[in-house]
């Protein structure tokens, strides 16, 4: 059993940063491919990044590909999600996620994830 718990979302002007984070319990975290999605009413939960175990390879779609950074610190349990040139199009609820992986992949598909954070709200004002 994985608890994600997401933190740093807010409000932010057009052009803006935010950090997101993501910190995980148990003392397996390094056995997760981690990625972060983000999900507006009406509209399917998308992927905005995602990350393997180790941390080596990452994947973006072009939405977010030059403004969006995942990283993680297995240390620390925790994966963060560095957002620049924030767009008011970026506003959404965030939620962090993680995939029992046996292979350094990326995990690109919610039903592929087996914990979620219970989201935090990022708006970004035009």
């Amino acid at each position: 059993q994985v608890q994600l718990v997401e933190s740093g979302g807010g409000l932010v002007q057009t052009g803006g940063s935010l950090r997101l984070s993501c910190a995980a319990s148990g003392r397996t975290f390094g056995s997760y491919a981690m990625g972060w999605f983000r999900q507006t009413p009406g509209k399917e939960r998308e992927i905005v990044a995602a990350i393997t175990r180790s941390g080596g390879t990452t994947y973006y779609p072009d939405s977010v590909k030059g403004r969006f950074t995942i990283s993680r610190d297995n240390a620390k349990n925790t994966v963060y999600l560095q957002m620049n040139s924030l767009k008011p199009e970026d506003t959404a609820v965030y939620y962090c996620a993680a995939s029992r992986v046996f292979y350094s992949i990326v995990v690109v598909t919610p039903n592929q994830y087996d914990y979620w954070g219970q989201g935090t709200q990022v708006t970004v004002s035009s």
